[in-house]
Formats: structure tokens, sequence, C-alpha cells
């Protein structure tokens, strides 16, 4: 089923948008929340709860055109809040390790808060993101969103750990520039 019906049956509170969505996409939530939670059972619990958490967002949100990416955001918050309830991220403080290597470029303000702002910082990310060349793009992203280790990056993109790590750390660094360009107070 498309995702604009499967949306359109959220809109209409039709239950069965929840099961059309699981036929859909619920493979690769899941591993996308196991892959964070390294927990199989943790994670199917955190595809049900993005489930349930999209049926409260849709409506007023309608993402007709990209109702996996919408679901896949769910699924990763949903899965990095368990990993914080539980106290145990995955590798030992995985995430935070993460957020301070991102620290370096995102701007940090007291009204990043803003919805809106963050809208446009997530926006002009991914304008940045969009000038990169895909092999670069592919290892920032799955660094960032899908929380890969570094060698989990390198053995999917068929390239040696230092490359990986190097790639990463001149696009963090490009992107820095990007957005203080784009009028952001790294």
């Amino acid at each position: 089923m498309e995702d604009e019906r499967i949306v359109q049956l959220y809109l209409e509170r039709d239950e069965s948008a929840i099961r059309f969505s699981c036929e859909k996409y619920g493979s690769r939530l899941r591993a996308l929340s196991y892959g964070i939670t390294s927990d199989a059972q943790t994670a199917e619990e955190c595809e049900n709860d993005a489930y349930l958490e999209a049926w409260k967002l849709i409506p007023p949100n309608e993402p007709r055109s990209y109702l996996y990416a919408f679901l896949a955001r769910i699924v990763r918050h949903v899965s990095i809040d368990r990993c914080r309830e539980r106290a145990s991220l995955k590798r030992g403080g995985y995430v935070v390790e993460l957020s301070e290597e991102m620290e370096t470029c995102l701007p940090l303000s007291d009204d990043m808060e803003s919805t809106v702002e963050a809208k446009e910082l997530g926006r002009a990310i991914g304008g940045y993101l969009h000038t990169i060349p895909r092999e670069k793009r592919v290892i920032f992203v799955r660094r960032y969103f899908y929380l890969d280790s570094v060698a989990e990056i390198g053995w999917r993109c068929a390239v040696s750990e230092s490359k990986v790590k190097s790639s990463l750390f001149r696009t963090r660094n490009e992107l820095r520039e990007y957005l203080i360009k784009e009028g952001y107070t790294v």
C-alpha cells in the first residue's frame, strides 16, 4: 500500500493504518531500534510505541511523502529514550559520545528549544548533506542517525575505519563552516 493511502487511514482514524505501517516498515523500524538498544524485545516494544506515537501525531502532521522517515525518527527517539531509562546505553555511553562529537559543529543556545528554530536547523543540515558526495553522506547519516559504530560503517561501506573517522571529522568541520555561513553561531 502506498504511503499516501496509509497516512489517509491515520487521518481517518482507521486502526488498519498501524497494521499497514507494520507490514510495510516494521522490519526496518525494528532493525533501527535494535541497532540502538541491542535488544530484540526492546526493539519490538519501541516499534510498537512508535506506532502509538504516530497515531497521536497524525493529525496534525501529514507525512504523505515521507512516512518511513517520520516513523524512523519516532522509533529512533523512543529507542534512545528507552536506553536512557535503562541507564545502559549501547556500548556504554555511546549516545553521549556521539552527542559530544556533534557539539563541535551544532549551535548551542537556549532558544534552540524552539521548535521552529530546530526545524530550520534540520533543514540547514539536510541542505548541507545534499551538497556532499554520497559516500560521505552515508557515513555521516549511519553514524549520527542510525548510531552505527565506526567499525560497522567501515564494513557497510567497504572502507577502513581510519577512512570513516577521517570522513566524519572532515564532514563535521565542513558542516560547522556551512552552518556559520547560513547564520548559525557555533
